[in-house]
């Protein structure tokens, strides 16, 4: 039996902490983080409910336990704010996010770094519990017989590259044997993205607010790949004439970057609001719950459209990279209005003022 590798991650005592709102609360949930940085400088923001924290310095200076620690945690947060905490503690993200996971409110688990224990937690676990596995992947894995985290982890690593990817198969892989190498990083990322286009007039024609859309999915799908960021909910605004608002979001089966994919979510968003002939005076596409890119995974579609459509969009990435965001856009666009994103209309604009 394959058993977890513990190489330097000894050295490594990580909380993964859930705080138990009812609602999203932007203003508690940073008051609640401040909390978090009395014990370590090193908290990692994981809105709107979690974060990680690396307490490995923190334990000498407090003359604890992980474990001690994360209760000291747990009575501050009630005390001060009177939220509940399920609290994982373990060598890495990945397992603490787990034992979180695995945790009741109020409660706390600690996964030591001793291969055999991590072992006994890891191996009778569902594949779908290992992060990174979303349901493609499960009904992938499962379709041949990888039930399990324990036959996860027995599986030959070419085999899984075979099934998943390279670089997939690679990750699972090493998760499965309880390896996660990501650093707790402290950074305060954008809450959202988010890109506007104003009409110079009442605009009632649908097929131009969809062609909006669709400039506008452009833009943040670019601007989400540049900054190495993905998204799990997107939300569409609508202004009309008389200056009122709809607004209207939807949380991503999967987050996503991916240009074609919050096209479709935006279209099926303004589809539901049932315009008709609304008189329109502005779309914002707006993306919130931004995450790292590294920290989520594909799941594989098994659609060779869908591959040939990413690398075309990769491809087009590195045109816009090395000649101006002008210079590849959808053929919709191109045959249109080239000017309908903002990035776009300033381009002309600057052309504009040159002549």
């Amino acid at each position: 039996m394959t058993t977890p590798t513990t190489n330097a991650v000894r050295e490594r005592h990580i909380l993964r902490v859930h705080f138990h709102l009812t609602t999203e609360d932007p203003e508690l949930y940073d008051a609640l983080l401040d909390v978090l940085t009395t014990v370590t400088p090193l908290v990692q923001r994981l809105p709107p409910l979690a974060a990680d924290l690396d307490v490995t310095g923190s334990l000498r200076l407090f003359d604890c336990d992980a474990a001690t620690l994360g209760r000291l945690l747990q009575v501050r947060v009630m005390a001060l704010h009177g939220v509940e905490t399920s609290i994982g503690a373990a060598p890495n993200r990945m397992l603490a996010a787990m034992a979180a996971d695995a945790t009741p409110p109020g409660d706390l688990t600690v996964l030591p770094a001793v291969p055999d224990a991590l072992a006994r937690f890891l191996r009778p676990r569902p594949v779908a519990a290992l992060p990174g596995i979303g349901p493609a992947t499960a009904r992938t894995l499962n379709k041949h017989g990888i039930h399990h985290l324990g036959t996860l982890a027995d599986t030959p690593l070419l085999t899984l590259q075979r099934l998943l990817g390279t670089a997939q198969g690679r990750q699972l892989h090493d998760r499965a044997h309880g390896q996660d190498p990501r650093p707790v990083t402290v950074r305060a990322p954008a809450q959202s993205l988010s890109t506007t286009h104003p009409y110079d007039h009442d605009e009632l024609d649908p097929a131009t607010h969809r062609r909006t859309l669709l400039a506008l999915t452009e833009d943040l799908g670019l601007r989400l790949r540049t900054t190495g960021q993905i998204t799990t909910t997107l939300a569409l605004t609508v202004r009309y004439a008389d200056r009122t608002t709809t607004t209207r979001s939807r949380t991503l089966t999967e987050p996503t970057h991916h240009s074609p994919a919050l096209a479709d979510t935006a279209h099926d968003l303004y589809t539901r609001l049932g315009l008709q002939r609304a008189r329109v005076r502005a779309l914002t596409l707006r993306a919130e719950g931004l995450l790292a890119a590294q920290d989520a995974t594909h799941q594989l579609s098994l659609d060779p459209d869908d591959d040939r459509t990413r690398a075309a969009e990769a491809a087009a990435d590195r045109v816009r990279a090395r000649f101006g965001p002008t210079a590849a856009v959808p053929a919709a666009l191109a045959l249109s209005d080239r000017t309908t994103s903002p990035r776009l209309r300033a381009d002309a604009k600057k052309k504009e003022q040159r002549r």
